[in-house]
């Protein structure tokens, strides 16, 4: 597959998880009706998170059937915003799709995100990762904020504590889930949903599963800002998808597909958030 194919660049941080790699590396081999490339960038303290078998399998994989899997041991760690400008520095598609390392996708979600980004014309799409073990864990509270994107996506400037930000909420446990299960876009004896079916929904931020137009992320500056925020710093995905949002719109969109494989946190340690560091 040569560049000027590749629709997507699929960009993934990792960190000595080489159990859930393996796994995001799977659903990965799963899409299709997308052209893309895989980037990983690790920073383990020890052997990369690719160096098992059961990665090397799916990297084996993906590059007999054409996509280019690029490996980077980037060193030392510089805080997750300098890791995801490296990864944004490795890219030159259409779009890049950040995707964490502990983040499985269904079938159909990369060219579900790929088709709303080009219909919305706005500047990000997330698919919020749900975790399948709240799936009892039904909490209305939680999505009374929840609203639809009609008559398109248009920017947004949302202020810490203001009108809009408790959307958060509505990627807690498997809200996103049983949004979608309510409007009837999915369900638990449901096939997989067809890539083309989707409800487009007003966000705060999504986490572990982004689409970005990459030169909307990159005309609001990326994450360049990472020089300005220790390197323990947390909430680098909000600051910058917030940024683009306030440019060109941003919308999550039902069903998600991208489930939460519900690890211990790669990053327990977390200091001041991007947000309250840059916006003081």
């Amino acid at each position: 597959m040569t560049a000027p194919d590749v629709l997507v660049d699929v960009l993934v941080p990792t960190r000595g998880r080489p159990v859930e790699l393996a796994t995001t590396l799977a659903g990965l081999a799963a899409q299709t009706g997308v052209p893309y490339r895989v980037t990983i960038s690790d920073q383990s303290d020890g052997d990369p998170s690719w160096d098992t078998p059961p990665a090397w399998t799916l990297i084996r994989w993906l590059r007999r059937r054409g996509v280019e899997v690029a490996l980077h041991r980037h060193l030392p760690p510089r805080g997750m915003a300098e890791q995801r400008a490296f990864l944004l520095s490795c890219a030159s598609a259409p779009a890049v799709l950040y995707l964490d390392d502990d983040v499985w996708l269904e079938p159909g979600v990369l060219a579900r995100l790929h088709g709303a980004l080009r219909e919305l014309r706005c500047g990000m799409v997330g698919a919020a990762m749900q975790g399948l073990g709240h799936a009892e864990d039904r909490r209305p509270h939680e999505v009374t904020s929840f609203e639809v994107w009609r008559g398109g996506v248009e920017p947004e400037t949302l202020v810490k504590d203001g009108p809009g930000w408790e959307r958060w909420r509505l990627h807690n446990a498997a809200n996103a889930l049983h949004l979608a299960e309510s409007l009837g876009v999915d369900g638990p004896s449901r096939p997989v949903p067809p890539p083309e079916e989707y409800v487009p929904y007003k966000v705060a931020w999504v986490a572990g599963c982004v689409l970005f137009d990459r030169e909307a992320l990159l005309e609001a500056g990326g994450f360049d800002f990472w020089r300005d925020v220790p390197s323990d710093a947390h909430g680098e995905d909000v600051y910058s998808q917030q940024r683009v949002m306030a440019r060109r719109g941003a919308a999550g969109i039902l069903p998600p597909g991208a489930y939460h494989q519900e690890s211990p946190t790669a990053l327990p340690d977390r200091g001041v958030s991007a947000v309250d560091a840059l916006r003081a």
